[in-house]
């Protein structure tokens, strides 16, 4: 059997599965979508968004990319962002990275992969901004600490865009929040940035900071 075949099959055994378990599921889901979350999340396969949170299909916004980067002229980004935020009215944006992260490692070698090399470029400025803290760990370490780093500087960078901006101004309910999610345990580990106004940003953040330099033992 064809591979592509071999998927085609799988997806009508789910489907069959999940109308046996819940029947009008897939009627429901296709009348309305009304998550409460919006998640920006890595590239890759071994991070399923919604499965790791236990929720169910529409229950969960996603938006993934290599590294989990919210890059400002990223329209991509931007118009997900707009829209969960303006339309779906999300009540949570989710920055999740992970350990291990390829992306990670690559800007944190300088590893030379041809046309990806320009967006890891995005997650060398966060490695160059924290260059003095990441030294301080031995180096396999340091793919993981510039995983955890990254994930607060992109949560900055949803913070700061006018969407959400704007929808702070307007009194929207909305908080962003950074996590990281384990690979070999399976377990999503907060770093303690979570912002709901933007004079909270400042202070949250260097107190994110301080907790991941102690976790770290950087102090």
């Amino acid at each position: 059997m064809h591979p592509l075949q071999q998927l085609i099959k799988n997806n009508r055994l789910w489907s069959q599965s999940t109308r046996d378990e819940k029947p009008g599921f897939f009627l429901q889901l296709s009348e309305q979508q009304s998550p409460d979350y919006l998640w920006i999340g890595c590239a890759d396969s071994r991070v399923p968004a919604n499965e790791i949170v236990g929720l169910l299909p529409g229950e969960l916004f996603v938006h993934r990319n290599v590294a989990n980067l919210v890059v400002h002229t990223d329209l991509n980004c931007l118009s997900v962002l707009q829209y969960a935020v303006e339309v779906l009215k999300v009540r949570h944006v989710i920055v999740c990275g992970h350990y291990g992260c390829g992306g990670v490692q690559a800007a944190l070698e300088n590893s030379q992969l041809g046309l990806i090399d320009n967006w890891l470029r995005h997650i060398q400025d966060v490695r160059d901004k924290h260059q003095s803290l990441i030294e301080l760990v031995p180096e396999p370490d340091r793919v993981d600490l510039l995983c955890k780093l990254n994930v607060l500087e992109q949560v900055t960078h949803v913070c700061r865009t006018t969407i959400v901006r704007d929808a702070w101004r307007a009194g929207q309910e909305l908080t962003v929040t950074g996590w990281v999610y384990g690979l070999k345990d399976g377990l999503i580990h907060d770093l303690g940035l979570s912002i709901s106004t933007p004079d909270k940003l400042a202070e949250t953040y260097h107190s994110a900071l301080a907790n991941i330099a102690q976790d770290d033992d950087l102090e």
